[in-house]
Order: structure tokens, then C-alpha cells, then sequence
């Protein structure tokens, strides 16, 4: 898999086959860490990406909406047992609870980055 949906510019931007670049480009929010920090992008890069996409669209907010993040502002509030202050308001009309919380699990579990060891999904 050639790892693409991390940035679109990006995507135009670099080869088919190059997995590392010395420049880093992209949209701060939307770049997994590795990236980020040594320039190193893969399937991870799409995973990571897709957490925050998920994430967006269930919030109903860019990323950068937030002061500290979308992603901060979801875990802090996945920690303190209120995920559903995500949600944007319109989409609990029509969606069950229970939906909206797997999606912000799900959004959450694939940005999660392990010092010592690898989130599974990786």
C-alpha cells in the first residue's frame, strides 16, 4: 500500500514509491507523529489521518477549531466519561448514541501513539 490520504497536497507532492522525505510537508494535525518528528510516513500515516477525519466529522469541526486540538479535546473528554460533548448537535437526531460512540472510539483508538510498543492496528 503507498500510504496517500495523510495530506492531498502532499500526496501530488511525492512520488508513488517515496516513503521518507528530508522536507517535511503537510498540514500540521493531520501528519501521525513519525512524521511529524523524523520525516517518515506509511500506512500509519493514512491510519493516523483517518482517526482525525473520523474525529472531524463527528464533531462537526476542523481540527484546528479547537485551541489545543481536535484530538486533545477528545481525549480529554473521552477520559472524563463525556464523549458525546464531541458530537455535533445534529447528529444526534438521527444517529444513535450508541453510533456516535464507537466512531469516536474508533476515531480515538487509531490515533493513539505507545512509546513502548505498537497500537495493534499498526
Amino acid at each position: 500500500m503507498n500510504p496517500k490520504i495523510s495530506d492531498f497536497g502532499t500526496a501530488r507532492l511525492l512520488d508513488r514509491t517515496e516513503g521518507n522525505t528530508k522536507r517535511i510537508i503537510g498540514t500540521y494535525g493531520y501528519m501521525p507523529p513519525e512524521y511529524a518528528q523524523r520525516g517518515t510516513f506509511s500506512t500509519k500515516s493514512d491510519v493516523f489521518s483517518f482517526g482525525v477525519l473520523i474525529l472531524e466529522i463527528v464533531s462537526g469541526h476542523k481540527n484546528s477549531s479547537f485551541p489545543d486540538g481536535l484530538l486533545s479535546y477528545a481525549w480529554e473528554n473521552w477520559r472524563q466519561g463525556t464523549p458525546l460533548n464531541l458530537v455535533d448537535p445534529t447528529l444526534m437526531v438521527n444517529s444513535t448514541i450508541q453510533i456516535l460512540s464507537r466512531c469516536i472510539h474508533i476515531g480515538l483508538f487509531v490515533v493513539i501513539t505507545y512509546p513502548s510498543f505498537d497500537c495493534p492496528i499498526y
